[in-house]
């Protein structure tokens, strides 16, 4: 790319204190290595190494921090402060998508379908929550990605260790009504749904969990995702909708279901998405001619318009 000098330098924000370091560096380096790749003046920015004050002396920022910290608004409100733009939501959108039930109440208040829930605490009344959700239910830290600290509930005797493995993890906590059908996530680029793609965990894992993301290689990837071509378009534009309604924008994910009466349900949105080998940002771009190397630049440019941050 001859014109990779219009982005100056560039900080790919990666690594960072949150439960997903790790797969921040590998999303990270995998984004750096592209940019490098691609022309662009690209260097590594580790905020648990280094200040984030430094900042000031580079151009823009890609940000490839996933879960606190790096998802939540922070980094986005230092980046405002010291003047340098960034790539994804703003500081808002960011804050309410980390937090699944600010999402979830954004949703709803856009009367959009999302599952029932509560919050929960240690104290809750186990037999209260079910009888309000039902059985299976899925408890979930209200600030965690990743899948981390979620548990699939299936009987009441199980509702005490769930909650006390999330509330390491976070201490807002939620119980939410089991969704029975298939899983799809879309991703949307600059304003646009990519083509749905359809996630199939294999039958020993009870969901798209922390395993199934990043360790398994047999996990199945639906593109095309199996839906009709009016279920597609229907899904896509819900979830743009769901996307513009928590305030997010340039890239993220909407993971969604569909249950057994064909209803589609929002289950939340990730405003930096993985980036790794089994990322589905990547795949989902592929679907339509972007190498991982095109995407990535793709996702720069939005820093250079006039509705950068």
């Amino acid at each position: 790319m001859s014109n990779a000098s219009k982005f100056g330098k560039v900080a790919v924000l990666l690594g960072g204190k949150s439960a997903e370091r790790e797969v921040s560096l590998d999303s990270g380096t995998a984004v750096l290595e592209a940019l490098v790749r691609s022309g662009v003046n690209a260097e590594a920015f580790d905020p648990q190494q280094r200040s984030v004050t430094e900042l000031v002396n580079y151009d823009r920022a890609f940000i490839v921090l996933h879960g606190r910290g790096g998802e939540d608004g922070q980094i986005q409100g230092v980046l405002e402060w010291l003047n340098v733009p960034y790539t994804g939501t703003g500081v808002q959108g960011s804050a309410i998508g980390m937090d699944k039930v600010k999402t979830k109440q954004v949703w709803q208040g856009s009367e959009l379908p999302t599952a029932p829930y509560r919050i929960v605490t240690k104290d809750s009344d186990a037999a209260d929550i079910v009888n309000s959700l039902g059985l299976p239910l899925i408890i979930k830290p209200v600030h965690e990605g990743s899948s981390i600290g979620m548990s699939k509930v299936e009987k009441i005797e199980d509702f005490a260790e769930a909650i006390a493995k999330a509330t390491e993890h976070d201490a807002v906590v939620m119980a939410e009504q089991w969704i029975t059908g298939r899983e799809f996530t879309i991703v949307v680029l600059n304003g646009q749904a990519l083509p749905v793609i359809r996630l199939e965990p294999p039958q020993d894992v009870a969901f798209y969990d922390y395993e199934a993301k990043y360790n398994r290689n047999d996990v199945q990837y639906g593109i095309p995702c199996g839906l009709t071509e009016a279920e597609e378009q229907q899904l896509k534009a819900l979830s743009l909708r769901a996307f513009q309604a928590v305030g997010a924008s340039g890239w993220g994910r909407i993971d969604a279901m569909q249950d057994e009466q064909g209803n589609f349900w929002l289950l939340e949105v990730n405003t930096v998405p993985g980036m790794t080998s089994h990322s589905l940002v990547p795949k989902a771009a592929a679907a339509v001619g972007y190498s991982f190397d095109d995407l990535c630049v793709a996702i720069l440019e939005q820093t250079l318009t006039g509705s950068a941050h």
